[in-house]
């Protein structure tokens, strides 16, 4: 099962959780443009957002596709591939 998350920037405004990328880390995207993007950390201190370019973010994205074959979470990769082609294709 998928389930939606959304933070709000400061500056950017709305934005969408595209995938998980560590324990404490993940990949968030502007809710309409789906053109900047940011790694958001989770800590002790609140949420750290770190902006990071397209390339990179496709990247993140390939990796974690990647971890989710080899560990045969096939709903998951289902759903993340859908994320993919959408967001990068």
């Amino acid at each position: 099962m998928s389930r939606e998350s959304y933070l709000n920037h400061p500056t950017f405004g709305l934005l969408y959780q595209v995938c998980e990328v560590t324990a404490n880390q993940d990949l968030f995207a502007t809710l309409y443009a789906q053109r900047l993007f940011f790694l958001v950390t989770a800590s002790s201190e609140g949420l750290q957002f770190e902006p990071i370019g397209r390339s990179d973010a496709r990247i993140l994205l390939e990796n974690r596709l990647r971890g989710l074959r080899r560990s045969g979470s096939e709903a998951e990769y289902a759903a993340l591939q859908l994320v993919y082609k959408q967001t990068f294709q």
